[in-house]
């Protein structure tokens, strides 16, 4: 079985975004040779996510809206883990709602997804610096 490990690093400009990944992931995937076997695709930082949907501006926006106004909004004083000195309580349920990794199926060489479907990488607490693990097996 074949191995191949790249990792990928953010500093966002903005506390949080959404950044489309696929088109690096499946660099990695051509790279690594493998034609069968799978893509794990996985945020090192408990604050971020990688997430499968669609590429779609307004979807992002609703994701953003979503997360704020239902999930975990950011008022850093409802949050006991602020009360250590951090401000980004929201950040942390916000990854773990998301998720922080995927695993994609590669076929023939190929990403095996759907038609609308696009790998990105969900900043919930950013301004400095990330990474993600890409990383490829299979023969």
């Amino acid at each position: 079985m074949k191995s191949h490990t790249e990792y990928l690093w953010f500093k966002t400009k903005q506390r949080q975004e959404i950044i489309d990944i696929t088109d690096t992931v499946v660099e990695h995937v051509e790279a690594s040779g493998v034609q069968e076997g799978f893509v794990l695709v996985s945020a090192m930082h408990i604050t971020a996510s990688v997430f499968v949907n669609d590429h779609e501006s307004g979807l992002w926006h609703d994701i953003l809206e979503w997360l704020e106004g239902t999930v975990a909004p950011w008022e850093p004083d409802r949050y006991r883990h602020n009360l250590t000195g951090e401000d980004n309580g929201a950040a942390h349920l916000r990854s773990l709602t998301i998720g922080h990794e995927v695993i994609v199926p590669i076929t023939k060489g190929e990403l095996d997804l759907g038609p609308w479907q696009r790998v990105f990488y969900g900043e919930w607490d950013g301004k400095r610096r990330k990474r993600v693990i890409v990383k490829v097996l299979g023969e």
